[in-house]
């Protein structure tokens, strides 16, 4: 009984964990009660600021390798947008919510409003800058084998480029991921303290020597290198840089809830005492006649579970942290960085989508695209990824807004050796923002497809001049002797074309109510006499004048084919709606076989090529004629209805619009 006396008095019973503990050890188990507490108010407080910037009708999806595909289904913010567009059949009453015609505006918002306030002077300021100097590879800027400074016109584009710096770093911090470092290509420079890792590794299309003052002109022999050279590192860089975010996304699942901090603090405390358990680190195991003094019976006595390692006061005096202390605290560290994350996504969505009437627009548009599925994963599995393309608009329509401005985020060159970015981690190789999301658009869709990767300039060429090399006279049935060839007489008979594969209808056949109209490009080109590029290689020396007629003599004799075959085709013929487009678009008139020379001479040609411009005008022309069952959206437009009749219509264009991948993008979602 005497024994147990002195053993009872150095025993502590702790009622919060209901055990008994050395009294030599209280201090610190009072101090770990203490710690656990203020991290506990910590928590709450994360939480309860979570929980007042989610959406009123959110609820954290439950993370799950089952669910994966459907986690956008159990955010009521796209749940419901899909529900009631279903039973709605498509219709839907538009907003009375002022905040539905104020587009929302985040840093790269920001940053691509001032880029575009001198991005379409850089590109064409560039383009004239290679036309002077016979230049005719976009890929190509004029330079100087010298870097003094000079009133040359490469050296004033040259400071044109460097008073942009400010924009290069706004727009670069803004579309960055984590751990990326801005760069550019400013002269002067130095190669060895630059960021810049095209610098080194690329050899100049111009190659070396020359005089220091003499114009410099691109070599075909160089040319090629400078081209190989490109496209390999931009595929190094692509790969690297995947890689590298695919490594930041988040290990666990940012919606689902924390485990608890209680936890996470007994599976360090039970691996300081499973330590204890198996003994000192620093009692050394000696046989007994050699060995130190036993330990006194009173530690004997002692539960082992109770006794604490000599050194741990020490170690928590100096901050040095056990390896479970360092996984509890990279835990703790993940958790912050991916609640940071889930709060940012919530913010702007909600910010993005602020009412039934955008959310169901942006529900509806990601289904007819087939990126349902894809987006759906991403917010679940890949939230930093998701984030980023989330804040440049990827996941919804094409403000109509966008097709009248001179330039926007979809119009912005992306130049990997410059130092401008695009949106995805694999930006380099892309010629600007708009092909960049039509290609990862392409690439995630639901369907057979597979990935489409987006061929480089040598495979551009060589599918070309595979393709040209298919050419072949036209059959008999092409010929008209009112064509514009044999009118006149800028050669002998049709040239060879390209025949196209055989036609296979995607859409329902046609029916009486459907509204057929014709988009013509009336840029200036249409005017130029034909000219023919001349190849060294793949470098362009020169054009060549060529036999065929004038665009805009081809493109009425097309319309006039057109016409005639068709007012023996279409029911209660009156003619169709001609819209124009060129730098803006304009309503011509309706044509039909009386009229159309009449109409025609009314055309005026010149300005640039955007097709935008024609076919947003298209829309409105077609809508105003059938808005009964259809309705408009401040932001995204009109919106077609389940009762709208079908818009099918012919375009000319003499090649390749500005705009063309955006509106590519359109046409996925029509």
């Amino acid at each position: 009984m005497s024994d147990e006396k002195p053993r009872l008095m150095n025993k502590h019973y702790c009622p919060r964990c209901e055990c008994e503990i050395d009294a030599q050890t209280k201090a610190e188990h009072d101090d770990w009660h203490f710690a656990k507490d203020l991290d506990e108010q910590d928590n709450s407080a994360v939480v309860s600021q979570s929980q007042s910037v989610a959406p009123p009708s959110y609820q954290s999806p439950t993370y799950s390798k089952s669910v994966v595909q459907s986690d956008m289904k159990q955010d009521p913010s796209f749940t419901h947008a899909k529900a009631t567009h279903k039973q709605s059949g498509g219709k839907q009453v538009p907003g009375n919510n002022a905040t539905t015609s104020r587009r929302h505006v985040n840093a790269v918002d920001e940053a691509a409003t001032l880029r575009a306030k001198d991005e379409q002077m850089m590109q064409n300021a560039l383009q004239n800058l290679q036309l002077r100097y016979r230049i005719y590879n976009s890929e190509i800027e004029p330079e100087h084998e010298t870097e003094n400074p000079c009133s040359c016109p490469v050296h004033q584009y040259q400071r044109m480029k460097r008073s942009r710096r400010n924009v290069l770093e706004q727009w670069s911090a803004a579309v960055m991921y984590p751990g990326e470092k801005v760069y550019n290509d400013f002269i002067p420079r130095t190669p060895l303290f630059s960021n810049n890792p095209y610098l080194l590794r690329i050899t100049s299309p111009y190659g070396f020597g020359g005089s220091s003052w003499s114009r410099s002109h691109p070599q075909p022999s160089y040319h090629v290198k400078f081209i190989h050279q490109t496209i390999q590192l931009n595929n190094s860089l692509n790969h690297e840089a995947q890689r590298k975010v695919d490594a930041l996304e988040p290990r666990n699942s940012i919606w689902e809830d924390r485990v608890p901090e209680m936890a996470m603090s007994q599976l360090s405390v039970a691996s300081e005492k499973d330590k204890l358990h198996h003994g000192n680190d620093d009692t050394k195991d000696y046989p007994a006649e050699k060995g130190k003094l036993a330990p006194t019976s009173r530690n004997n006595d002692l539960p082992e579970s109770t006794k604490v390692s000599r050194f741990s006061a020490f170690r928590k005096a100096v901050g040095i942290k056990s390896s479970e202390e360092r996984a509890v605290a990279k835990t703790e560290k993940e958790y912050k960085k991916g609640l940071e994350i889930r709060n940012n996504i919530l913010q702007e969505e909600t910010a993005r989508w602020p009412d039934h009437d955008t959310r169901q627009i942006v529900a509806a548009y990601q289904n007819k695209v087939g990126m349902e599925t894809k987006i759906a994963h991403l917010r679940a599995c890949q939230p930093l990824q998701y984030l980023h393309l989330l804040r440049a608009g990827y996941f919804e329509p094409i403000p109509v807004a966008w097709a009248d401005q001179p330039s926007n985020i979809l119009t912005f060159s992306i130049e990997a050796a410059g130092g401008w970015r695009g949106i995805t981690p694999s930006w380099r190789g892309y010629e600007d923002t708009a092909e960049e999301r039509l290609y990862w658009v392409l690439n995630h869709r639901e369907g057979p497809a597979g990935v489409r990767m987006k061929p480089d300039f040598i495979s551009e060429m060589n599918m070309a001049r595979d393709r040209m090399a298919k050419a072949v006279e036209p059959p008999p049935d092409y010929y008209s002797a009112n064509d514009t060839c044999h009118l006149q007489h800028t050669s002998e008979g049709y040239s060879k074309q390209v025949m196209p594969p055989p036609f296979r209808s995607s859409d329902r056949p046609e029916v009486p109510t459907d509204d057929t109209m014709i988009l013509l490009d009336v840029s200036g080109s249409m005017d130029f006499d034909p000219l023919r590029p001349n190849y060294d290689q793949y470098l362009i020396t020169g054009y060549s004048h060529s036999t065929q007629p004038k665009n805009k003599d081809v493109a009425k004799a097309v319309i006039r084919r057109f016409i005639d075959a068709m007012a023996n085709h279409d029911h209660e013929f009156r003619g169709y709606d001609l819209v124009t487009f060129s730098s803006h678009a304009k309503f011509a008139g309706t044509v039909n076989h009386t009229n159309l020379d009449a109409t025609w001479d009314k055309v005026k040609i010149g300005g640039g090529t955007r097709v935008m411009t024609g076919w947003q005008r298209v829309k409105q022309r077609h809508f105003e004629k059938h808005s009964e069952s259809a309705t408009y959206h401040p932001i995204y437009g009109w919106q077609a209805g389940p009762e709208t009749p079908m818009l099918r219509l012919l375009l000319l264009l003499d090649g390749e619009a500005t705009d063309m991948d955006e509106f590519e993008l359109e046409l996925l979602a029509a």
